[in-house]
């Protein structure tokens, strides 16, 4: 017969041990078309539950509290109508209009390889497009479009605007660090 002591020290075994297992499931790197991404070691890696999502990752605050989303999305050549439509949908993906988001748009070539990159903040407005929408306040988008001739592949962090404006550094090098050859 076990002890309650027993009990607890076994299901806190399993428990520990199923974490582990699944921190060792996650990939370092991960392919969203041609493009291979290495994981920030301290970003978690999701399973995705959508077609139409390539990859998700979450970015957890020190405090464990506040979480941020990185998903990202590939639809093949010309899909999602490409860098420019999907920085201005992004952008009206907020409450506020674009010009009180503090929207800033940014292009930058690595290795011949153009990447656009967008920011704002404000009220993000978090949904599925045509459904409803629900208010996040304080929320900062971070969001990356990496051309290329098989088709763009769209990058998009949303989460509390302290802890993505903490992630930029991060979310850089691993995008910059996919489109290097």
């Amino acid at each position: 017969m076990r002890t309650t002591h027993s009990v607890c020290v076994w299901a806190v075994v399993t428990l520990a041990c199923a974490e582990l297992a699944t921190a060792a499931e996650a990939p370092a790197t991960f392919q969203v078309s041609e493009f291979t991404f290495k994981r920030p070691p301290a970003w978690e890696w999701i399973e995705t539950t959508s077609s139409m999502r390539k990859a998700q990752l979450k970015v957890t605050g020190a405090d464990k509290k506040d979480s941020a989303d990185v998903v990202f999305y590939y639809f093949g050549p010309g899909g999602a109508g490409g860098t420019q439509a999907n920085v201005d949908r992004w952008l009206s993906q907020f409450q506020e209009p674009k010009e009180q988001v503090k929207a800033k748009v940014e292009e930058i070539t690595v290795d011949k390889r153009k990447v656009t990159y967008v920011q704002a903040e404000g009220t993000y407005l978090s949904g599925m497009p045509g459904g409803p929408k629900s208010a996040q306040p304080n929320t900062m988008l971070l969001g990356a479009v990496l051309e290329s001739d098989s088709g763009a592949v769209f990058v998009k962090m949303t989460g509390p605007k302290a802890l993505t404006k903490a992630s930029i550094t991060d979310f850089k090098q691993m995008v910059e660090g996919a489109l290097k050859k």
